[in-house]
């Protein structure tokens, strides 16, 4: 008990500091607050002292959007400005700011706060400025600066109830995705939860969906499906989402939907193309962006046929042992059936999910009677890239073609380490363009990366939860201001050749809960940069 008090204390000072920063912050911007101007700078400085560690909590937080926090920050600047003409006397502030902004940071790595206190003194913040007091009876009177200072972010319209929709605030949106934060996926996992972070954040700048702000919140499963159904009752039940998007893996997808579809909850935009997020007729929350891997599969046997000229008894399949694999599988042997050739003959090659155990699979190729020149692989990042290594040093020559989902940017790295002969000619099909290319959509979300992640490379992941973001984003502005699950849906099925600028037209409709079908091709150079290839 004897350090329990000091903690106590801790949270009771900044609940009052927040209530102080949050008066006076609401009164400066509303202008009721009035004092001599050689007052200003004192009473700016004091105001740094409550509005700065809020901000640095809040930056701390990453599931926090940045541009909440930088509204705040550009605000209060502004404040800075209006207190004095003396650039000295500004700079002197701007350094006490920086100084209660690393206090605030340091607060949260060291436990003193949690980050969904940071988010409800961000939010305190905001509601003074949105909502200022009109009298400040027991406060200095100073006044920073025109009364336009308030209309610049003031709402343009007054937002109707929210119809007590779960997740649902009248500042707020708040989705859910539930990706693998540790073991050989994570990084794959936080491409997608960073592309959509971006959509979000571009969304949340230009003034949100109606007033509100798009919110993502993050459960761990470890890719594991054994451990996803507590990530979704996380999700749903403490963290309160209005519905899910880019969930990550086929059998979590499995575990995940049942539940979401009990809940009559939206799922979008899942981070697989299996046939679990694709049923016919399609459920109805459940809806994706990607093209499936029947599809991609079936344009890689096609390519590996028509334009490289082998035989399909050359092809085989390397697969994760479970659903992933099973759906890729799937989507071989459909493509040699519609080859006219025998699909019980395709040689499938295994390995264990969340290993990188790939000896079995590259002996088994070995001892194949008719060598086989080309391998379409199902596998997650470092198990491809410990197969590729493997197999080009005991079968040289051998064709690698991948599936999006084994994340190209990661793979591409992996095999870069091990040399130029192990990235050149390595294929992988993509659902997204090139992110080296000028489309109009590939150039907003670089924007976005570097203005909101800068630092962060372009990556087809995380371009593909941009796109899966900014689908969603759309029909959320369309469907109004009053809405909830199923007035979104009725939306999104009336989506019709919607152009985002990634030169195929997406939509959707109550028999088809796909937008893409579009396939990219590309394969890695000796410098291990993707190249567009034609698959057709």
């Amino acid at each position: 008990m004897s350090d329990l008090w000091p903690r106590v204390a801790a949270v009771r000072d900044v609940r009052i500091s927040v209530r102080l920063a949050a008066l006076l912050f609401g009164a400066l911007f509303a202008g009721t607050v009035h004092a001599a101007p050689g007052d200003n700078l004192k009473v700016v400085r004091e105001l740094s002292s409550k509005v700065g560690p809020i901000v640095g909590s809040a930056l701390a937080c990453r599931d926090i959007a940045r541009p909440r926090i930088q509204l705040i920050i550009e605000k209060f600047q502004g404040v800075i400005r209006e207190a004095s003409t003396l650039e000295a006397d500004r700079d002197e502030v701007t350094r006490l700011l920086d100084r209660y902004v690393a206090e605030g940071r340091s607060m949260v790595t060291s436990g003193r706060i949690d980050c969904r206190a940071a988010d409800r003194q961000l939010a305190g913040l905001e509601k003074s400025i949105a909502s200022p007091p009109q009298t400040t009876s027991g406060l200095p009177e100073v006044r920073f600066g025109p009364p336009a200072a308030m209309a610049a972010i003031a709402p343009t319209q007054t937002l109707p109830p929210p119809m007590n929709v779960r997740g649902v605030t009248q500042s707020e949106i708040k989705f859910g995705i539930i990706i693998p934060f540790s073991g050989p996926v994570r990084e794959t996992g936080r491409l997608m939860k960073l592309g959509i972070e971006a959509a979000f954040d571009r969304a949340n700048e230009s003034g949100g969906i109606n007033g509100r702000m798009l919110k993502l919140v993050a459960a761990d499963d470890g890719y594991d499906p054994n451990r996803t159904l507590d990530a979704m009752k996380q999700l749903y039940e403490k963290e309160q989402v209005f519905g899910f998007i880019g969930n990550f893996g086929t059998a979590n997808a499995a575990m995940a939907i049942p539940y979401a579809l009990e809940r009559r909850t939206l799922f979008f935009g899942a981070y697989t193309g299996a046939n679990v997020v694709r049923h016919d007729p399609p459920d109805r929350y459940v809806f994706n962006y990607r093209p499936s891997y029947a599809e991609e599969t079936e344009a890689l046997v096609h390519y590996l046929v028509k334009m490289r000229h082998l035989q399909p008894r050359q092809i085989a399949v390397f697969a994760q042992d479970d659903a992933y694999g099973d759906a890729g599988y799937a989507g071989v042997a459909k493509a040699f059936r519609t080859l006219g050739a025998n699909d019980n003959a395709i040689l499938r090659v295994n390995y264990t999910r969340n290993t990188v155990d790939v000896e079995p699979a590259v002996s088994q190729l070995k001892a194949q009677r008719i060598p086989i020149r080309a391998v379409i692989m199902v596998a997650t990042t470092r198990a491809a890239a410990k197969f590729i290594e493997k197999a080009q040093e005991q079968l040289p020559g051998l064709i690698f073609a991948n599936l999006s989902a084994v994340g190209a940017s990661s793979l591409a790295s992996e095999l870069t380490l091990l040399g130029p002969r192990y990235t050149n000619g390595v294929i992988v099909t993509q659902v997204v363009p090139g992110v080296s290319g000028y489309s109009s959509l590939v150039l907003d979300y670089k924007n976005a990366l570097a203005k909101y992640f800068p630092g962060e490379a372009p990556d087809y992941t995380s371009l593909e939860g941009y796109v899966s973001a900014s689908i969603l984003i759309e029909a959320l502005k369309r469907v109004g201001p009053t809405f909830d699950t199923e007035r979104l849906v009725d939306t999104l099925e009336n989506i019709r050749n919607l152009d985002l600028g990634l030169g195929a037209q997406l939509g959707y409709g109550r028999a088809e809960h796909q937008a893409s079908h579009k396939i990219w091709g590309t394969a890695l150079d000796e410098t291990g940069t993707y190249q567009a290839i034609e698959l057709e």
